[in-house]
């Protein structure tokens, strides 16, 4: 049966205020997380491939790296619509930078049968950087269809769409293969009751990195090829300078040649 793998994660809330652990990683207990809202966009792109092809037998499985609570994400993405979620659950795991998270999700992924299709977000809203698909394609020797706004599935082809300020860029790729959007894909579906009660029953696969093949030393924040050493709160905000009377022009020529312009 060929399988897309949705892959979610756990984040804290946007809304709520962010703080960090004396080691500099991020404190993800005293904090509502939600499942990242590009993740939603990433599932229902996954929802909609699957569903495209309804006499192809594609299943879709919702796959995350995450403490605990993140199976609150798996039951989100199973009310949308997922066929089965795994979670990767470990301690040793906490404080992984995007190098052990990837190395972890692509041995996840070796024990699930027949991936075809990997779909994630651009970039996850607690870390911003964008890195696992790329990372994901390396490890794997397939191709990666990037910062897509729309994906479409022909038989053993992907065809995608990207769009930037330097225009629309129309992609394919042969299947298997790595796909990332963003939040200007497809606007995600709400769960219905039915979708939600089916959801809180639903049994979730949970992994440890043994039952993967991870060696502990392979992950963690002491493992971790880049860290946080330092950090300060962003400063605030002040007004800018209004400018106005006759003498307008010539103090904003004034300004804009200021030497921390030149």
């Amino acid at each position: 049966m060929p399988t897309i793998v949705a892959l979610v994660k756990h984040v804290p809330d946007t809304w709520s205020a962010k703080t960090l652990e004396p080691d500099n990683t991020l404190d993800r207990v005293n904090v509502d997380s939600v499942i990242d809202e590009v993740n939603e966009y990433s599932m229902e792109q996954a929802l909609q491939l699957r569903d495209s092809q309804p006499d192809a037998g594609w299943r879709v499985i919702a796959l995350t790296v995450g403490a605990a609570g993140a199976d609150a994400t798996l039951r989100k993405a199973l009310a949308m619509g997922a066929d089965d979620a795994i979670h990767v659950l470990d301690d040793a795991l906490a404080g992984s930078d995007v190098l052990g998270t990837s190395w972890t999700l692509t041995n996840a992924l070796n024990q699930i049968e027949d991936v075809q299709i990997i779909i994630t977000g651009g970039a996850s809203s607690d870390g911003a950087m964008g890195a696992v698909p790329g990372i994901l394609a390396e490890y794997r020797q397939i191709p990666a269809l990037t910062n897509l706004t729309s994906v479409e599935l022909s038989g053993t082809m992907l065809s995608a769409v990207r769009e930037t300020t330097e225009g629309r860029h129309e992609l394919s790729a042969s299947l298997p293969a790595i796909v990332s959007v963003t939040d200007k894909a497809a606007k995600p579906r709400f769960p219905n009751f039915k979708g939600l009660m089916a959801a809180k029953k639903h049994q979730i696969t949970v992994l440890d990195l043994a039952a993967i093949g991870v060696a502990p030393a392979q992950v963690g924040l002491a493992h971790s090829a880049t860290a946080v050493t330092a950090a300060a709160p962003r400063p605030a905000r002040v007004a800018g300078e209004v400018i106005r009377g006759e003498d307008s022009a010539g103090r904003v020529a004034e300004y804009l040649s200021a030497e921390k312009f030149l």
